[in-house]
This record gives structure tokens, sequence and C-alpha cells, in this order.
């Protein structure tokens, strides 16, 4: 004899705000429970009750708990950050693995908050608020002397990996934590929450590493700025935003400043867009091509349509390598990947309210989705 399922009472209003805030329509939902659409349509006009086998299957789909169904009324969530993507038909709609790093990222910020709070630590940010009138290559000239990124500094560093890191800290010493995670490239490359302390800025590890830099920056301008925004930080494309340009114009000066590009065109001037020189300037300053070449049309070096010829070129191979990005991620180590999403500060903040007493072991476990025998490997990587 069948075993009958067991139903369960849930608000109409819970269950149509779960399915909307993890991105799913009504069609997805019945396909996944094997439904119809008029079910799914009936949970949300409290006509009809799901099954518990139901609310189980749709738990793991929208990353809830089960608990999460049984609310009295829905959970009042902070608000995605400003829409700066200007894809048309899709402004504030985003894919449902965007959707959950968002939700995890808001989640991860107000950890950090009561982490900080509980160990008496500052979580608002190191930095002095600037406007749109303010001259971004100034500000990022200031901004290089704070990071100490001196010219020589910068061309010894080994891989834009070292560079990316070295930023990173710099960054999360200003009470800014930086995470990384995965999502559609196209949907977005980056966001940054700074409405709550501490701030917060997101980086997609489906992009190249050297995009993903240049996100770093360009996200850190919009915590200058004071906001909160999800947007695809872009060198090389035509952006009519004030906001985006800015930020564009701040993240570029910071990576490779006009006087140090003069004097490194003029010196290749004879084989600037030359595959081997690309390349050979690319590892030298860990910037991408793309910006290479954006920053030889813009001070006059090439022309508008030898850099949209060579950018074509390149485009296409960066794509390919977010993909090949993308996959490999699953072989890297929990512990090593633990720290790649969440960062040092993140891992220290967890650390030191352990040792205090503040939280649990398995809170700790949870903080930083590990097991036990990651644990003190990650704790180890994150004191170097």
């Amino acid at each position: 004899m069948p075993r009958k399922s067991i139903k369960i009472d849930v608000k109409p209003d819970v269950f149509k705000w779960l399915r909307v805030s993890a991105g799913w329509n009504i069609e997805e939902v019945s396909k996944r429970i094997k439904t119809s659409p008029e079910t799914v349509k009936a949970f949300e006009t409290g006509d009809k009750t799901p099954t518990f086998r139901q609310l189980k299957e749709l738990s793991r789909s929208f990353r809830r708990p089960v608990a999460a169904f049984l609310l009295p009324e829905p959970k009042k969530e902070k608000g995605k950050p400003k829409d700066y993507r200007f894809i048309p038909g899709r402004s504030g709609i985003f894919d449902k693995k965007t959707i959950l790093v968002l939700r995890e990222a808001r989640s991860l910020q107000e950890a950090g908050k009561d982490l900080s709070s509980n160990i008496e630590y500052e979580t608002k940010a190191k930095v002095e608020k600037v406007g749109l009138s303010a001259d971004p290559e100034k500000i990022a000239k200031k901004y290089r002397e704070v990071f100490g990124l001196t010219e020589e500094k910068q061309k010894r560093f080994k891989r834009t990996y070292d560079l990316f890191n070295y930023l990173r800290d710099i960054l999360e010493d200003m009470n800014i934590l930086v995470f990384q995670f995965s999502m559609p490239v196209e949907d977005a490359r980056g966001f940054v929450l700074s409405d709550e302390s501490p701030a917060v800025i997101v980086v997609n590890t489906m992009d190249t590493i050297e995009a993903r830099l240049f996100s770093l920056m360009h996200e850190f301008a919009h915590i200058l700025l004071g906001q909160s925004v999800i947007d695809f930080p872009d060198i090389s494309s035509s952006v009519r935003n004030s906001v985006e340009k800015w930020c564009n114009e701040f993240a570029a000066s910071v990576l490779l400043p006009k006087e140090i590009a003069r004097v490194l065109f003029e010196a290749n001037r004879g084989n600037l867009i030359e595959r081997t020189r690309l390349n050979y300037l690319s590892r030298k300053y860990k910037v991408s091509k793309a910006m290479l070449l954006f920053n030889m049309m813009k001070m006059g070096y090439i022309t508008k349509t030898e850099y949209e010829n060579k950018l074509s070129i390149y485009h296409p191979k960066e794509a390919e390598a977010k993909k090949k990005g993308g996959k490999a991620g699953g072989g890297i180590p929990a512990d090593k990947r633990c720290i790649s999403k969440v960062g040092t500060k993140f891992v220290s903040l967890v650390a030191n309210n352990y040792d205090h007493g503040y939280i649990t072991y398995t809170d700790a476990l949870n903080y930083l989705s590990i097991k036990s025998k990651n644990f003190d490997k990650v704790l180890a990587k994150a004191m170097k």
C-alpha cells in the first residue's frame, strides 16, 4: 500500500516569496515537483497545500531550509544592488545562480558584521568617499600609493593571481570583504554591497584572472562612490553611464597609469600590437591584452580600426579561458577553495570568534562551508 503524502500548511505569500526570491517561475517549479502549473498557482492562492516531499525538493532547489516554508510571513531581506548591467529587457532579472550568489554574499556580510561585533572589530571601510566630480586618474594615483603599488613592485609579481591576492589583502585590511563566487559570466562579472558594513566586493571566478583583477578595482571604485551595484566591468566596452565610466577609468589608472603606459608604448612603438609583444606586456604588468589595446587606442598609439581588429582576436580566447577556468575549479583542494572564496579576513574572523568561545566548532565549519578535516588547514593558510 503506497505511503500517504503528508500535506503541509504553507502560507501562500510565503510560498510565492520563496519561489520568486530564488528566481524560479511557476512552470519550472511544476516540473521540479512533478505537478501541474495550475497546482503551483493554487499553492500561491491557498486553494491547495504542498506535500512534505514537495517541500523537501523545493528546499534543495531554492537553497532554503524546509523551515523557511513554515514562516508565518515572508522574511524581509535586503534589496538587490542597483543593476548597472544595462541588459535590454533584463533590468533587475538575474540567473538563478547569480541570485544564490547575491543571497550568500548578503549572508556572509551579515555574518562578518556579527563576528566583528563579538570581538569588537571595526567594520566601517577605511576609505574616504568621493564624488563623480573627482578626477578618477588622480584618485587612482592616490590609491596606488596607499597600496604601495610601484611600477617595479607590479612587475615583480610572478603571476596576475599574486597581484590580485596582494590587492585583496590590502582591501581586507581596509575592512572590505572580498569574495569570489562562480556565476554565469554573461549575467554579471561582479558586484559590490556597500550599504552595510563591512562592505563586500564579489568577483566572478568564471572570468579570467585579469578580468577579475580589473573587476576588483572597478568594484572598489563603487565603494569610494558609496554605491551598491551589480555590473559588467570591462574597459573595452563602450559605456555611456557616467558612473560606470568613472569606475572603469579609475580601475584602468590603478592597474596601468598613463605615465607608465606612455613610456611603455613609446619604447615598443614599432611592434606594439604584435602577438609576442602583447603577450610580454600583459605578463609583465599583469593586465589583460584588451586593456593594453584600449590604452594604446585611447592614447593615440594605434587606430580604432587596429584596436577593433586585434580585440576581435583576443576576446574569443578570453571567453574560452573563462569556460576552462570555471570547469577547473572542482579540482582545487577544499582548504584552498575556502580561502579563495571567502578570503583570509573572513577566515580570521571565524577563527577568532571560535578561539574566544563566541561560536562553536560546528558554527565555525558552517560559516566556512568546510568539513572538520580541512579546518586546521584553512586556518594555517589564512595565517600565512
